[in-house]
């Protein structure tokens, strides 16, 4: 069902700083952070061959980042984002299977729909779904 790994997003106390860390220490492409107000982030992404490092900062009061910074000040590995060709029967044949989706199809910090599943049914990962 899965694709190729679109993404991993790692949440950030220090937007600025781990863009920086990304572009200027390991001569990554580093986008301009965007603001996503529907998702309650801000992001920026680095450019490797093939896939994506997400960096997430909290924007707003009730940003889920701003959750997962306070039970890890530093911040670290947030989700991992998988790409699906169908994320409608994606959901279905998930939900068939017993995972947890977490609320509805979104579209995403790429204009594509998305999905997230449940960190406890996935060995305590949490997993997007991108539409390709």
């Amino acid at each position: 069902m899965i694709g190729k790994l679109n993404h991993v997003a790692i949440a950030t106390p220090d937007l600025e700083k781990a863009s920086a860390l990304y572009r200027d220490t390991l001569g990554a492409k580093v986008s301009k952070p965007e603001a996503q107000p529907e998702h309650g982030v801000t992001t920026v992404f680095v450019e490797l061959p093939g896939s994506k490092v997400e960096l997430l900062a909290p924007l707003g009061e009730n940003s889920p980042i701003a959750n997962f910074l306070k039970r890890n000040p530093e911040g670290g590995v947030h989700h991992l984002c998988f790409e699906v060709a169908d994320i409608g029967l994606a959901r279905d044949t998930l939900k068939a299977k017993g995972a947890r989706v977490l609320g509805d199809v979104k579209l995403g910090a790429h204009g594509k729909p998305v999905l997230f599943l449940h960190p406890k049914d996935f060995g305590g990962v949490l997993i997007e779904l991108e539409q390709a």
